[in-house]
């Protein structure tokens, strides 16, 4: 018996030995416990983050459901979609007519949601008539959870508040709202721009949370004009690009491109205003989803760069200027040096593309506010054909900006001829009126 304790004793030596240096070594176990918490830690670099702030869906004038739509962008690589209804929120109770949607749509739209989600994901309900067969539309907080993935995709809810005044179309996008947000009218268009804002931002305060205001499709209904989009300072964000065929996105005989309307505003507010300049984005502004002529969605986004995918966090790079707008080209990275005074752009290339990178300014000295000075305002500084360039700015611009342009045709055009582009911000601006 003693020889067989001994032998079991020795045995048991290893054991003994480990858990003694668990119990009098507790720095082995903080080790381990540190290690746990570094490869759980949050991935905090910056990244460029992809998104639409612009979609319809059957909740107002679009003719899909919402769920099919975010899925539509979530597989294409999408990282975050912002639905924008016309004057409603996706929430509460709503149930559609099959028969509307369908007149809307396609006779298969009600089954492809069937086959996408499932039989029990889809409600109905009738009273007897198949004719009457009404189809109930999901709101953003049921279906979200089906859809968002942390790092990889999320919803933000949105509105298009849809105004009018003296007889034309004042429409403005308000992301991360709590609430719906109801037109405010106004006896002129810049009247209505404003009271829409202030209701927006107050919106902004009252709920603690960062609220992103955006101008669309200025030359819709040829609502928005330059020096109308100039004065109303609170706006910091307009469509540079929008997807929808019937926006004028190449302006007209009476109007401006969106490009020049947008050199134009900041002629006004970098110029004479010594205010910051107008920032551009690019958004589809969907409705169509079946493969019929209209505002179909892959048209227009925005590339972000955040070191979190949150509502929160793209704001406010967005309010900083750490976007760009793209209908079809891909930045590898923008900067601008405020020691230098240089704006650096280097491109993403696709095989057998050609890009050209062309830096755009207004000048200072002939700025004074005048729109119609086409030769100093939003003239081309400097072009290079190539996938990187770099401005160095020599101190006669209010701002300057760069406009990438591929050889690549887009690749569902809105309008004639056109080419996969790229925006990036006014930067080099001062808030202070020039010539002091």
């Amino acid at each position: 018996m003693p020889t067989s304790i001994a032998c079991n004793a020795l045995r048991l030596m290893p054991l003994l030995l480990c858990l003694a240096s668990l119990v009098f070594c507790p720095g082995s176990t903080a080790t381990a416990q540190e290690s746990t918490a570094a490869a759980s830690k949050l991935d905090d670099a910056p990244k460029w983050f992809k998104g639409n702030l612009h979609t319809h869906s059957l909740w107002s004038d679009g003719d899909q459901f919402p769920e099919m739509i975010a899925l539509w962008y979530k597989q294409r690589g999408y990282n975050f979609l912002a639905l924008t209804d016309h004057n409603v929120l996706s929430e509460g109770q709503r149930w559609m007519k099959e028969k509307d949607i369908v007149a809307r749509s396609d006779k298969g739209v009600v089954d492809r949601y069937r086959n996408q989600f499932g039989e029990n994901w889809v409600q109905t309900r009738t009273s007897g008539d198949p004719k009457l067969t009404e189809v109930r539309l999901k709101p953003l907080n049921e279906f979200r959870a089906l859809l968002e993935q942390a790092g990889q995709f999320i919803m933000i809810q949105a509105e298009e508040i849809s105004d009018r005044a003296a007889g034309k179309p004042v429409h403005i996008n308000a992301t991360n709202i709590a609430e719906v947000i109801q037109p405010a009218g106004g006896s002129t268009v810049r009247e209505a721009m404003q009271n829409n804002l202030r209701m927006i931002l107050q919106h902004e305060k009252e709920h603690g949370r960062e609220v992103l205001p955006h101008i669309n499709h200025p030359n819709f209904g040829s609502a928005i004009s330059a020096e109308d989009l100039a004065a109303v300072l609170s706006e910091r964000f307009f469509e540079v690009y929008n997807g929808h065929p019937g926006v004028k996105h190449l302006g007209d005989d009476k109007l401006p491109s969106m490009e020049q309307l947008w050199d134009q505003v900041n002629a006004i507010r970098c110029g004479t205003a010594g205010a910051p300049p107008i920032m551009g984005i690019a958004t589809d502004d969907s409705h169509e989803y079946h493969g019929k002529p209209g505002s179909r969605p892959g048209r227009g986004w925005v590339m972000v760069r955040s070191r979190f995918l949150s509502p929160e966090h793209l704001i406010q790079a967005m309010k900083r200027g750490d976007f760009y707008a793209s209908s079809g080209v891909t930045l590898s990275d923008v900067q601008f040096n405020e020691e230098t005074r240089s704006l650096q752009v280097a491109i993403e290339p696709e095989p057998d593309t050609k890009y050209q990178i062309d830096f755009i300014a207004t000048l200072k000295h002939h700025a004074e506010g005048k729109t119609d000075e086409h030769d100093h305002v939003g003239v081309t500084v400097k072009s290079v054909t190539g996938t990187q360039a770099t401005y160095q700015m020599r101190g006669d611009e209010l701002y300057v900006r760069a406009q990438i342009t591929s050889s690549q045709a887009h690749t569902d055009p809105s309008f004639k001829n056109q080419k996969e582009q790229a925006w990036t911000q006014p930067v080099g601006w001062s808030a202070a009126p020039a010539g002091q």
